[in-house]
């Protein structure tokens, strides 16, 4: 045998040798891998029949620490519904991000001939807002205003970036996050779309600025209590676009902060036969489920 063939299958040894190596390490690395997805647990329904009774409800919630999901109702995590103000987490983010709003004190006046009350506005929404009083009292007309300095195509951007459902967004609308009665412009978003959108905003996935996600959580906190913070936005609207007399949909989703651990992100979705259905339903039973999963203390 030459030299040079004896150098070439030298060569060839090595090569086997250390392809077998890399398999070795492949498959001592796959089990790892598997356990790095979110496992998912399932709610049982059953010591939740009375509480639910008549409503549809879909939870889904993701423990960062514990590297859990969580879902009520699994089945309909991935159903998209319109976000109604559920959708003013990113619209204010968004508002603050572009400088449409400079910051939560930024004064909108209210034109009564431009946006008229309606017969269902509360006393709070007929007067000026600042963008943090808009969010919390849920005031539409100053997020319609917002919308149409924003633009659809920047909404476009910010959405198709943030992954928020459909990303719909039609040209001109003022109403696409709410009851538009032409589906077809509808935005639309999924609970665990809804939570992934939060978690990846809050973890810095999209590289919001500082003081963007400090202005939201200032107007989110519902409640800080023993360390634990909850944070939330509703939303609700009909069913059926324009029937305020016939059965209701709504959301709550935010996220919890706890001591020394990761935060918990959830999205609730209810459905029920009219809004006093679901008006505080949807906060009293997100907080059982809370508890239910260790997100919140039980005496809290």
């Amino acid at each position: 045998m030459s030299k040079a063939l004896r150098g070439i299958l030298r060569q060839l040894d090595a090569l086997m040798f250390t392809r077998r190596i890399l398999s070795a390490c492949m498959i001592a690395a796959a089990p790892a891998a598997a356990y790095s997805q979110p496992r998912l647990h399932e709610l049982s329904s059953e010591p939740f029949r009375a509480e639910v009774a008549d409503r549809h409800v879909t939870f889904y919630a993701v423990d960062s620490e514990a590297g859990v999901q969580y879902a009520f109702n699994p089945k309909d995590i991935d159903e998209r519904h319109p976000p109604f103000s559920s959708f003013k987490i990113p619209n204010l983010m968004i508002a603050l991000e572009t400088g449409v709003a400079s910051n939560l004190n930024h004064v909108r006046k209210w034109d009564q001939n431009r946006r008229p009350a309606a017969e269902y506005w509360p006393v709070d929404w007929r007067q000026d807002q600042t963008l943090g009083s808009a969010f919390m009292r849920s005031a539409a007309w100053y997020f319609q205003d917002l919308a149409l300095e924003i633009g659809a195509k920047r909404y476009r951007e910010y959405l198709q970036r943030f992954r928020y459902g459909n990303a719909n967004v039609p040209e001109g609308s003022d109403t696409f996050w709410l009851d538009d009665p032409d589906a077809a412009r509808r935005l639309l978003i999924s609970p665990r779309e809804q939570v992934a959108f939060i978690k990846n905003a809050i973890e810095g996935q999209f590289e919001l600025r500082t003081d963007t996600l400090t202005a939201f959580k200032k107007v989110a906190e519902l409640q800080n209590e023993g360390g634990y913070k909850l944070y939330g936005k509703t939303g609700s609207g009909p069913v059926q676009a324009g029937n305020l007399d016939g059965a209701f949909q709504g959301w709550l989703v935010g996220l919890v902060e706890r001591p020394q651990k990761k935060p918990v992100f959830y999205a609730l979705y209810a459905r029920g036969p009219g809004y006093s259905s679901i008006l505080k339903f949807r906060r009293d039973f997100a907080e059982t489920l809370l508890k239910e999963i260790g997100a919140l203390p039980v005496n809290w």
